[in-house]
């Protein structure tokens, strides 16, 4: 008996051994893999939010740590009871090849078809800064990944060959004593994990979302969403913003709050109380004199590029020339801060407007405008084009798809084409040599993308930095190269403009257009340990410019990029455009599930409000709370935000086409 325990004992701890250098390779490798392309710990491009305090970094421990000995002892669970012999060598076989071989090759997808689009992105941010989704990506590395599935084949094959040669050499014994399946602590580690997911939120959003992008975590907090879903709303105990009405499917969070019923049912503010919001402008055609319009897009220019100086050298010079002469308003305040979601309110004028809606393109087309688009990205990406009618309207329609084989990086996915601005200028060139193309009224597009991420490319000329910081060093450690990288993409671009400029100029077409020139967003470049745009509402993240050469053009406080069609069109009309003051909505995600909303207002005002952990922000003043604690001032401005987030949301929804 003795002989038994003995032999049993030591059973338990080779599995224990075993099991534990399970979890130090897996979780040594995930970890090292998350931290380098999500900035897990150091922060990084799309990351805002990183556990970096002691007490952060022992909370996630304690998560991931129970979450991968669950998924780990699940499979041996399994592994046991489905094998007749629990004896021998077999089980311990199957159960580090298995769970490992499958961890690693999910870590190799999840990385892999990540870089396609950035570094340090996940999934859901990808899709919202490229418009593209996991699908896209499959397709965009379609080529991989039949090589893939070819090496998959071969690896099956080579791994059932070594399991019959492992049995011929070693002949399962069924003398010995049996492995146990463990189902208490596969019990233990669900109720350890159960507790941490429901603890985890209340205590670090940053540890929250750090263990989200870890696969342990992330299959457990899934199923255990799922069962904890008891109303069927989509939202359990432990979802991104844990549900407090469970049993309520008619409240969750996110939830469309009906204003005056008397019930609050997303949790934000009480019942809805509606307030008036400007409405889409309708279709307007252009008659009489019609001038042409250039719309000059710059990728991820901030609002301060105009008046900026890199060691006494101005940034833009052109852009701040056009403007002495013409107009000004910085900043504006892109609504969503990605790339797909602002050119669409620019063209359409409505923060999130609806395919088929009025747009530049149609209404001008319309109007008897001919009608270019050169643009350095892909414009169908994300439903740019079939939203505002992009490519339907255009007479000449050059993009970044058209220009693959020109494209500044080897990369072929279409979330990761860019075109240099050099080339949209020579096919404008030849499109627009002579005199003739302008006895028509033109619209004409430019997007211009050099200032994209990584912020350098072979054909940037360096005039503000002698050494541009590649994609591979890009850390905070790096912040004053990036920026000075960075800055100096800018004014590359800003030098291409001033080629257009020449260009319209020697034709005699200057005076006789309207240019404007704007960014999409603006873009984080470490200030605040941050990196990127669009995954916190900030003024570097969130604002841009408006440039145009046309005097006149003014307002009473922020704008928005949807303000830009009602400006246009005011300027094609003859009219000296003035926008009134109002707030302006930002979130990050779409309208009607954002992480985070704010509002910029008269006076430098700027207000968020996190809807996943409760914090609140007067973002000039650097000042957060909970929002269910607050008072006086501070409260009004969140109260003001989470109205009129909810009347944009009805005020889509009656926007909407039927159908």
């Amino acid at each position: 008996m003795r002989h038994v325990f003995s032999r049993s004992d030591q059973q338990g701890k080779r599995l224990a051994a075993i099991i534990l250098a399970l979890i130090g390779i897996l979780g040594i490798l995930e970890l090292a893999l998350a931290d380098r392309k999500y900035g897990l710990f150091t922060g990084g491009f799309g990351q805002s939010q990183a556990v970096d305090t002691l007490a952060e970094r022992l909370l996630f421990a304690a998560g991931y740590l129970c979450s991968i000995t669950l998924l780990i002892m699940i499979m041996w669970w399994i592994i046991v009871r489905i094998f007749r012999s629990r004896a021998s060598w077999p089980p311990l076989f199957f159960l580090m090849t298995l769970t490992g071989g499958a961890y690693i090759l999910l870590l190799a997808l999840t990385f892999k078809l990540g870089q396609y689009f950035s570094d340090t992105m996940s999934f859901a941010l990808m899709a919202n800064l490229g418009g593209g989704s996991l699908t896209d990506a499959m397709l965009f590395v379609s080529n991989e990944i039949v090589v893939g599935i070819t090496a998959l084949l071969l690896g099956l094959v080579a791994y059932i060959s070594i399991y019959r040669w492992l049995s011929r050499k070693f002949p399962v014994r069924t003398d010995g004593p049996r492995w146990s399946a463990h189902g208490r602590l596969v019990i233990a580690s669900c109720f350890a994990s159960l507790l941490l997911a429901l603890a985890v939120p209340a205590a670090s959003a940053d540890v929250r979302n750090g263990l989200n992008r870890t696969l342990a975590w992330g299959l457990f907090n899934d199923a255990a969403n799922r069962l904890t879903d008891f109303d069927q709303d989509g939202y359990g105990w432990v979802s991104s913003i844990p549900d407090r009405h469970p049993f309520d499917s008619s409240r969750y969070p996110l939830a469309l709050d009906i204003p005056g019923n008397g019930v609050d049912e997303d949790g934000y503010g009480g019942d809805l109380q509606l307030v008036s919001l400007p409405s889409q402008q309708p279709e307007t055609l252009i008659t009489g004199q019609r001038p042409n319009l250039l719309l000059i897009v710059m990728e991820s220019t901030r609002y301060d590029a105009i008046g900026k100086r890199i060691n006494g050298q101005p940034v833009a010079p052109n852009l701040e020339a056009i403007a002495r002469t013409g107009s000004v308003l910085a900043p504006v305040f892109s609504h969503v801060g990605f790339t797909t979601s602002s050119l669409k309110s620019i063209f359409g004028g409505a923060q999130q407007p609806a395919v088929g809606s009025p747009s530049l393109f149609r209404e001008l087309k319309a109007s008897g405008y001919k009608i270019a688009v050169f643009s350095g990205q892909p414009e169908d990406f994300g439903d740019i084009s079939e939203t505002v009618g992009m490519r339907d309207n255009a007479d000449i329609f050059i993009d970044g798809d058209k220009l693959k084989h020109l494209r500044a990086f080897g990369n072929g996915a279409q979330g990761s084409i860019l075109i240099d601005e050099k080339h949209l200028l020579q096919a404008f060139d030849d499109h627009y040599a002579g005199p003739a193309q302008w006895n028509q009224p033109q619209f004409v597009y430019f997007n211009f993308q050099s200032p994209h991420f990584p912020y350098f490319h072979e054909g940037i000329p360096l005039a503000l930095t002698d050494t541009p910081l590649p994609r591979s060093e890009i850390s905070p450690d790096n912040q004053e190269r990036l920026q000075q990288t960075y800055w100096n993409a800018v004014h590359y671009s800003d030098h291409q403009l001033g080629q257009l400029v020449a260009r319209l100029k020697r034709d005699g077409q200057w005076d006789k257009s309207v240019v404007m020139i704007t960014g999409d967003h603006g873009e984080e470049l470490f200030e605040q340990g941050l990196l990127g745009h669009g995954h916190n509402i900030t003024v570097r993240q969130n604002a841009t410019f408006l440039v145009t050469n046309r005097p006149g053009v003014t307002s009473d406080g922020p704008i928005g990029l949807s303000d830009y069609r009602a400006i246009i069109l005011s300027l094609l009309q003859g009219k000296k455009p003035h926008v009134d003051a109002k707030p302006v909505l930002m979130t990050v995600g779409d309208l009607d599930h954002p992480t985070q909303i704010g509002m910029a207002e008269s006076g430098s005002h700027l207000t968020s409000l996190r809807l996943d952990t409760g914090e609140a922000c007067l973002v000039e003043h650097k000042q957060c709370a909970n929002a269910r604690k607050l008072s006086g001032g501070f409260k009004d401005r969140v109260e003001r935000l989470i109205r009129i987030w909810g009347s944009a949301r009805w005020q889509n929804r009656a926007d909407a086409p039927s159908g």
